[in-house]
């Protein structure tokens, strides 16, 4: 942050306010001034200063037992969002999602294999809709299952057939909007610490199933571990160790290639399936041939589940995508298999549960990434958050 030491305190501030009411909801005047530290006059002087950019508003105060005037009540302004994108191996997914982390909208528009032109040609389609009118549009985050570079070039996204592209780039170009790229799973881990089942949780291992394989992200002390590249979180790419033959189903095949969503819904007779569908479906089964397949996914993905905890020694693995349903068929049985896999001491702290976000994981991920540099600092955002027409 550029200007004199005063500015960068004050834009400082107004990111810590904005951050704090994004992440834990409407939230009183007093209660910013119990979390921040700040005055209460610094407080109302930063909150008028946000609620003019259009990015919080103001709710008459809530009724306390306290004694005195009651405070207002700030929450992130529902107009300003973030286009989330998600594109995948049959669909691609799109959400507009607040400032919040709230879902407002989601719509999955159906094709097999799509190209990245063909992907940002549906998103300045999207950007045209009538709901999108009115609203201050900060951005627009793409969770790409493949590997992503820092300034959003899909490196390689193999069962997308994408390589070295600039999607956010195009994005950008496209629509006007600031766009954003990372690693699907990557952003799955940030949204589940966020705001689902990794709050105040520092050391999480995520692993999202989708359509286009398996991925991971990781949060170590808190941050994203990205590695060198920013490719860290690849559990799909390997080759497990699975110790009885007749779970193996693709000979030398990957992790993604055993524990595998076509399979799940060829089993089931469904062509294709967003994952509201398949979950449902699955929940539903009592086919013994669906329920064989989940327990075997379930013995092959809790060997690496298991070698993931021996090596990162996490507080806590949260399975999204399919592979919540995998754990969901059988949940203290997975727990047993992973506990099997691992040392003794790597496995008694940690705990294995479904994503919190279920379906609308992604679309917060990705509206996170869209949403960064606008919550870092709210002050520089200028003609970039214009209202869409």
């Amino acid at each position: 942050m550029r200007g004199s030491n005063s500015d960068r305190v004050r834009r400082a501030n107004l990111a810590a306010v904005l951050d704090l009411v994004h992440r834990t909801g409407p939230l009183s005047r007093a209660g910013i001034t119990r979390a921040t530290g700040l005055s209460r006059s610094t407080v109302a002087a930063l909150v008028a200063e946000l609620t003019g950019m259009g990015l919080v508003a103001e709710s008459g105060p809530q009724s306390t037992a306290r004694v005195g005037r009651p405070s207002p009540v700030v929450h992130p302004d529902p107009d300003c969002v973030a286009i989330a994108v998600n594109p995948e191996l049959d669909a691609i997914t799109l959400g507009v999602v607040s400032l919040g982390g709230e879902v407002r909208s989601r719509r999955r528009v159906e094709v097999a294999r799509p190209g990245a032109a063909q992907t940002v040609e549906v998103v300045a389609a999207e950007l045209g809709s009538a709901e999108l009118a009115g609203k201050r549009i900060a951005g627009i985050g793409v969770a790409v299952p493949g590997l992503v570079r820092g300034d959003g070039v899909v490196r390689w996204a193999p069962h997308l057939d994408w390589r070295e592209e600039p999607i956010a780039a195009e994005l950008t170009r496209a629509t006007g909007h600031p766009a954003f790229a990372a690693n699907d799973a990557t952003l799955g881990a940030l949204a589940e610490q966020l705001f689902g089942a990794g709050v105040g949780v520092p050391d999480l291992v995520y692993l999202n199933g989708g359509a286009s394989g398996i991925g991971g992200g990781i949060i170590a002390d808190g941050r994203p571990l990205g590695g060198i590249g920013g490719h860290a979180g690849e559990f799909g790419r390997n080759r497990p160790a699975i110790r009885d033959p007749d779970d193996r189903a693709v000979p030398g095949g990957t992790l993604e290639d055993e524990v595998n969503r076509a399979r799940l819904l060829g089993l089931l007779g469904l062509g294709s399936a967003d994952q509201l569908a398949l979950s449902g479906a699955l929940a539903a089964t009592t086919d013994p041939r669906v329920r064989g397949e989940l327990a075997r996914q379930a013995r092959v993905l809790g060997g690496a589940v298991g070698a993931a905890v021996n090596v990162l020694n996490p507080r806590l693995v949260v399975l999204g995508g399919f592979l919540a349903d995998v754990l969901g068929a059988d949940p203290a049985g997975f727990a047993e298999l992973v506990r099997e896999q691992c040392s003794a001491p790597a496995f008694e702290e940690v705990r294995i549960v479904p994503a919190a976000l279920g379906a609308d994981l992604l679309m917060i991920g990705a509206a996170q990434l869209a949403l960064h540099r606008l919550l870092t600092d709210p002050a520089a955002t200028r003609t970039t958050a214009a209202r869409a027409e």
